[in-house]
């Protein structure tokens, strides 16, 4: 388990002058645990939130602290999207948590090798309940079972490790296959009868026919 560091934190500091001194501040509570204002080194944080996400147990140690925790929530910064603030959860020990877990998707597909379809992820993480002992960091989904354009996995194929359940239908589908379909360009339809409109109209201009109901006008006498 991986011990985070931490020290308690006045309420009334000044947020700006703890990141300025390179830690960030952050708080933990739990149904047990009154919220308890903490601060710890930013560095470290982001580096343990980048290698252990926040499913993770961690447990943080400090002057009067020594509690487990999971990462709740992680306020990020709008522009540099660096964590700001930091929520821990403080779990019970002998307690099962519901959390919603990562899936990775392993393996290959033959409908995307061999047909060409196109791998659809609906799910990204499931949500499981497990004691803390036995809470996974990930769920891996093999889709080596997907062959045909109209195969889906669904949450009843996940290989769940001991002491771990669902907390979604089994029925719920977690990927499939699309068929990419070929798209015909449509051709206008082209009116026959306005060509040949135009090209009756031409030979009229051409051939200077009279109008309709006037008398064609006498041909010159060659003669005179």
């Amino acid at each position: 388990m991986l011990t985070l560091k931490v020290e308690k934190r006045d309420p009334k500091a000044s947020l700006s002058a703890i990141r300025k001194a390179g830690k960030m501040p952050a708080v933990f509570y739990g149904k047990k645990e009154a919220s308890t204002p903490i601060m710890l080194s930013y560095a470290i944080f982001e580096k343990t939130l980048k290698e252990a996400g926040e499913s993770t147990i961690l447990h943080l140690e400090g002057d009067g602290i020594d509690v487990d925790v999971l990462i709740h929530e992680v306020d990020l910064n709008s522009v540099t999207d660096k964590p700001r603030h930091a929520d821990f959860y403080a779990i019970e020990k002998g307690k099962k948590l519901e959390i919603k877990i990562p899936l990775e998707f392993i393996g290959v597909a033959p409908a995307v090798k061999d047909l060409g379809g196109i791998l659809v992820k609906v799910m990204h993480e499931i949500e499981i309940s497990a004691l803390p002992k036995d809470l996974p960091q990930k769920l891996e989904v093999d889709i080596s079972s997907l062959v045909a354009f109209d195969s889906v996995l669904t949450a009843k194929d996940i290989k769940l490790p001991e002491g771990v359940e669902l907390k979604v239908k089994l029925e719920d589908i977690i990927a499939s296959i699309y068929e990419p379909k070929e798209e015909v360009a449509e051709v206008a339809p082209v009116d026959l009868s306005s060509i040949e409109v135009a090209k009756k109209g031409k030979e009229a201009k051409e051939g200077e026919a009279p109008a309709e109901g006037a008398e064609p006008a006498p041909k010159k006498d060659s003669r005179s």
